[in-house]
């Protein structure tokens, strides 16, 4: 899966929480979400969401992180369902610092190469 096949997957999926992600379709999201938040703090000054004082690009950036945040909650899930476990340690995100680490080893490590009980695996 490349870069644009895994953005347009990924944005048409982002309330499924069901089945498996690859490791590239993953990774691609990854960078997308890095290029468009360098591109929206640009444009935007940074995100400051105690300030009352927005201007419409502000809120859009809002909107945009929150549309961002539920497609790459659903692309991490389906990539946890990739290697055997469950989508629930997503959870370990909101755990201080090592948590996010432990997810994001779980997202490294390879995909399971059979079924397994989320589905068979991704499309290459």
């Amino acid at each position: 899966m490349g870069f644009g096949q895994a953005i347009s997957h990924n944005l048409s999926n982002m309330t499924n929480f069901s089945g498996r992600a690859g490791r590239p379709e993953f990774w691609w999201w990854v960078l997308f979400l890095w290029l468009v938040s360098v591109v929206v703090n640009l444009l935007t000054g940074g995100y400051n969401f105690a300030s009352t004082d927005r201007g419409l690009l502000g809120w859009i950036g809002i909107v945009i992180s929150v549309l961002l945040w539920l497609a790459t909650l659903a692309v991490t899930v389906r990539r946890l369902h990739d290697t055997g476990r469950s989508g629930w340690w997503v959870l370990l995100w909101f755990v201080c610092c090592i948590g996010a680490i432990v997810v994001v080893v779980f997202c490294v490590q390879p995909s399971q190469p059979a079924d397994n009980q989320y589905g068979p695996p991704p499309a290459a």
